[in-house]
């Protein structure tokens, strides 16, 4: 009985230690109101930024796990943070998920050669942000 308190115990513990970490970088407070829900659901731990620059300067302190990116964006695009995020080291960890308005196949082409991992299309709803998101361990690592 108590070996099933200490496992539950440590199961709890290492849970939260290896939360998985998503930032959101979209200019929209509503985008990442909405995307933050659903990604907690599905056990992320989640950080927000409204622009490039600012993810960034977040992803230089803590590199996470997966991005959710939108591509217009005020001071620093999407683009252009995908790019530089590319040459960090740890930049080629984090999955990035491109995120758009825009149904242009040579922008969509654009990202997956900069270096995202996959893109949705906008407005997205929960079934298709957690198909995107809700990877195992080993395929999201």
């Amino acid at each position: 009985m108590i070996e099933g308190h200490i496992r539950q115990s440590i199961s709890a513990l290492s849970g939260s230690f290896f939360m998985r970490t998503c930032l959101i970088v979209d200019d929209s407070s509503i985008v990442r109101k909405v995307a933050r829900r659903i990604l907690e659901d599905i056990d992320y731990h989640v950080d927000e930024a409204e622009d490039g620059q600012e993810a960034i300067d977040k992803c230089r302190q803590q590199m996470p796990d997966a991005i959710l990116l939108n591509w217009n964006m005020p001071i620093m695009s999407g683009l252009e943070f995908l790019k530089l995020l590319r040459t960090y080291i740890g930049g080629e960890k984090p999955r990035v998920i491109y995120c758009t308005v825009e149904n242009d196949i040579g922008a969509i082409a654009m990202a997956l050669k900069a270096g995202a991992d996959d893109y949705m299309m906008k407005p997205f709803d929960r079934a298709l942000l957690e198909a995107k998101f809700d990877l195992p361990e080993d395929v999201a690592a």
